[in-house]
């Protein structure tokens, strides 16, 4: 068939025609939109990139209400690109159904670390769950939420901040979006209300919000039959705990090498330590121990790794007793139930908090962060007590009617005099 030159020519315009359309197509596809959140400072980039190799992903779905909300959504000046990016990610990590994964946008991931780092403003609570509703693991040693009688194991059932015109439930609240809500301006107040096992009914608590410095070893000498106790607290595992924890030894070794009393041992209190670094945990144990296995990670699929001794600690003919409860948890469970399994150790108090899976922090793009369940980890023994926790070998409860007294730590001194 011949064919004439007009339609030669529309033959050449259609190809060209359908060229352009694929390149544009494949450049608007692959470019990346950068934009300014309208109602928010965060700045996100969008790629819209090929669909992942060798995964069975379609993101067609995605972009299609993506566009549809961005053209049919009658109030479309309002949209805040950021946070409907940030949203879509946190649903998809929440949809795995583990409350400790998560996803940070920059705030959140911010006050995260300002955590580990031990200085920010609120009322000194350390968050987790138990029996997945948002629960008290430990209040810090004279914040706002300690001296208002908040224990470890209260639950947290409503936020109330009239500043900030919130009055939210709890139910299915994150980690990172309940330490939003719960810190605030120094001098201002949050109003949250508690139920607390072995009473009836909820009950409300307004605290006011202070700057919050967490010291995390603090260490003291006790005087008790002509003998010298260290009562060593550790109330994190955070980035100022080395250099804290060796100035601690420091004075312990120097007090028990030149005091004329005689040195009993050494307390180890991690009751209301909610854990930190896995790296603290190997660290402090291994100032008690002189070699061995002090925890195991169980990856799953990728097998075990087993984190030894990793230094020659500094205590370690010391006679030891550790104190923990229902507010030791993570890394602090760690070291407790490793110092016990190996016998280098007696525990004092009652049964830890039972948090047996370990996170690893992860920077992303804009100042934002991911917290991601990788393992869990395992006593040298290989026993998990993910929601079991660590038993003590002697349970002594506090007396609940008498706060000035403090019989743990009284039978740990009377454990190390006697030399039980």
């Amino acid at each position: 068939m011949k064919l004439n030159l007009r339609q030669v020519r529309l033959i050449i315009l259609f190809a060209i025609f359908g060229l352009f359309c694929g390149a544009a197509g494949y450049w608007f596809g692959q470019r990346e939109i950068s934009f300014s959140s309208v109602n928010s400072s965060l700045k996100v980039k969008i790629d819209r990139k090929a669909q992942p190799k060798n995964q069975d992903v379609d993101f067609g779905l995605f972009w299609e209400v993506w566009d549809r909300i961005s053209t049919s959504y009658l109030q479309r000046k309002t949209l805040d690109q950021g946070k409907m990016i940030y949203g879509a990610i946190s649903g998809m990590v929440n949809s795995l159904g583990d409350a400790y994964t998560v996803f940070l946008p920059p705030p959140e991931n911010k006050q995260t670390k300002e955590d580990l780092n031990g200085s920010f403003e609120g009322v000194g609570i350390q968050l987790g769950y138990k029996e997945e509703r948002l629960a008290v693991v430990a209040p810090l040693a004279g914040m706002p939420a300690e001296l208002a009688g908040i224990k470890a194991g209260d639950l947290i059932l409503r936020i109330i901040d009239e500043s900030k015109k919130v009055d939210k439930d709890t139910t299915g609240m994150s980690l990172p979006e309940a330490v939003s809500l719960i810190r605030g301006p120094r001098g201002s107040v949050v109003k949250l209300t508690f139920s607390r096992e072995g009473k009836e009914k909820p009950f409300e608590v307004p605290l006011k919000r202070e700057t919050i410095v967490v010291k995390s070893v603090e260490l003291a000498f006790l005087e008790k039959e002509g003998t010298t106790v260290a009562h060593l607290q550790l109330t994190r595992f955070g980035d100022r705990t080395e250099t804290e924890w060796q100035e601690a030894v420091t004075k312990i070794n120097e007090k028990c090498n030149t005091s004329k009393d005689k040195c009993a041992g050494v307390i180890l209190d991690l009751r209301n330590n909610p854990g930190g670094y896995l790296t603290g945990s190997v660290y402090i144990a291994s100032e008690f121990l002189s070699q061995g296995v002090v925890v195991q990670q169980d990856k799953g699929e990728e097998g075990k790794e087993t984190y030894s001794v990793n230094r020659q600690g500094q205590l370690l003919s010391q006679p030891l007793v550790v104190l923990i409860n229902g507010g030791s948890a993570s890394a602090s469970e760690i070291v407790a139930g490793a110092l016990q399994e190996t016998k280098r150790a007696k525990l004092v108090g009652e049964k830890s908090f039972g948090k047996g899976t370990i996170q690893e922090a992860q920077d992303l793009f804009g100042g934002a962060g991911l917290h991601v369940t990788i393992a869990r980890w395992l006593l040298p023994s290989g026993k998990s007590i993910d929601k079991e926790g660590v038993i003590p070998d002697f349970e002594v409860k506090m007396d609940e009617k008498d706060e000035t007294r403090d019989p743990q730590l009284d039978k740990a001194v009377e454990l190390l005099i006697n030399k039980i």
